[in-house]
């Protein structure tokens, strides 16, 4: 008991750290991608270290060893008395080019802290924090047209915005008759989003001019999770899964401001209720099947549709944009289909480390939530990775990598090139065990 309290008290502890640590994330970049310019910026893909080393999968994803919150009816795929955690970062290296156009960035993120823990035998409970989507931009020009520039001297065209929005959830989940289980997932979303437009001259003549958008948004949306479980004996198994996201409605205050210097103006502030707005994060449907064979090979593949045609962001300040070149960012409905397996050649092997081991593959490829003018701004890559078994129970390091792209360099339109180390430490332990010997 006095072991169990302080475990508790040490993943309150590390619960709490990490939710600060992702809130703090929302004032700097949590991301940086020219397309994040619009909506809430880019989603982040979901799931642990676990899911991302196989593709993304995870809608008809049951294993005992690790926390699987993709869907929440897979929770219970866990030993009765077993306490689990998961702590994951991510570090994130893009390389962008724009016709004869190249840069570099790299990022650093906490991925997510995840807490299972059963509730009565064959349900469980699941909290965590992730997150969501991120902002990060910082474009700047300067005017180059002699015909400009000869009257007004040069002109530097600044744009540029920060911040994030972080999910919270909680989850619980049910398995009847030992092969169907039932979850449901409440959702609160949160953060700060910056953007801003500036727009200097040169000359002291002209008004420079300087404004953006301060947005500090939240919404509350959910999301449910089935599973059903069809064994062939104790170490092969057939599941098919299937998820649904509600649409969320977002809240919040969308704050546009403006100031010019050398005017007899005061600053231009307006405030506007998002939730008004009828700005929304879109639903999302999504079926798997997996595949486990002798208790060494797992596979799986999943399809999601999301529809973001109603989610608002073409239609209100702040979060639509629209170019020079007169194209417009545009919702649209996005598909995603994604492929893993999984392999582990001896789980009990006692003599060679490596076979203990589990080693994963997986690829993926999304249409995206969004085009810019008539072009569609799709996502591929192929993902690797491994997990190395710590000490006892079912405790693991997971490191794996994502290599993949986005958009493309045709339209005069920029393409990101992306490699990503993913992390994660999951802990597993037995609860209330009484010890044979003192």
């Amino acid at each position: 008991m006095k072991r169990s309290r302080n475990i508790g008290i040490l993943t309150l502890f590390f619960l709490l750290s990490g939710a600060l640590s992702l809130r703090a994330q929302s004032g700097a970049f949590s991301t940086y991608s020219p397309y994040s310019v619009y909506g809430v910026g880019s989603r982040i893909t979901e799931g642990t270290a676990f899911n991302k080393t196989m593709g993304g999968v995870g809608i008809a994803t049951r294993n005992n060893r690790y926390i699987n919150y993709l869907n929440p009816a897979a929770i219970t795929a866990r030993d009765t008395l077993a306490f689990m955690l998961d702590f994951g970062v991510s570090n994130t290296n893009k390389y962008f080019s724009q016709g004869d156009m190249t840069s570099v960035n790299n990022q650093f993120n906490l991925n997510n802290f995840i807490l299972s823990v059963p509730i009565y035998r064959s349900s469980a409970l699941a909290i965590g924090i992730t997150p969501y989507s991120g902002v990060g931009y910082d474009f700047s020009y300067v005017e180059m047209r002699p015909d400009i520039i000869g009257y007004t001297g040069n002109i530097d065209y600044q744009s540029y915005g920060q911040g994030a929005l972080t999910k919270v959830f909680l989850s619980a989940a049910a398995t009847f008759w030992k092969r169907f289980s039932v979850g449901a997932e409440v959702d609160y979303y949160f953060g700060h989003i910056e953007k801003v437009s500036n727009k200097i001259f040169e000359q002291a003549a002209f008004r420079s001019t300087y404004g953006g958008y301060n947005m500090k948004l939240w919404g509350i949306g959910g999301k449910f999770g089935l599973q059903y479980e069809h064994r062939f004996n104790n170490l092969s198994s057939l599941t098919a899964g299937a998820t649904y996201r509600l649409k969320t409605p977002i809240h919040g205050t969308n704050e546009e401001y403006y100031h010019a210097t050398l005017s007899s103006v005061q600053d231009s502030v307006y405030t506007a209720n998002v939730g008004s707005q009828g700005v929304k994060l879109g639903d999302e449907i999504g079926v798997g099947l997996a595949l486990k064979l002798d208790g060494k090979w797992s596979v799986e593949l999943d399809y999601l549709y999301s529809d973001w045609r109603g989610s608002g962001f073409s239609s209100n300040r702040g979060f639509a944009v629209q170019t020079e070149e007169n194209l417009a960012f545009e919702s649209v409905a996005s598909h995603a289909i994604r492929a893993g397996v999984e392999f582990v050649p001896n789980r009990n092997d006692i003599r060679y480390y490596y076979r203990r081991m589990a080693y994963r593959a997986g690829l993926y490829y999304d249409t995206g939530d969004f085009r810019y003018g008539p072009y569609a701004v799709t996502s591929c890559g192929l993902t690797f990775g491994v997990t190395f078994p710590v000490f006892r129970w079912f405790n693991g390091f997971t490191l794996g990598i994502d290599i993949g792209k986005r958009g493309t360099t045709q339209n005069n339109l920029i393409r990101e090139t992306y490699f990503q180390v993913n992390a994660s430490m999951n802990i597993h332990d037995v609860w209330f065990q009484k010890p044979k010997y003192e």
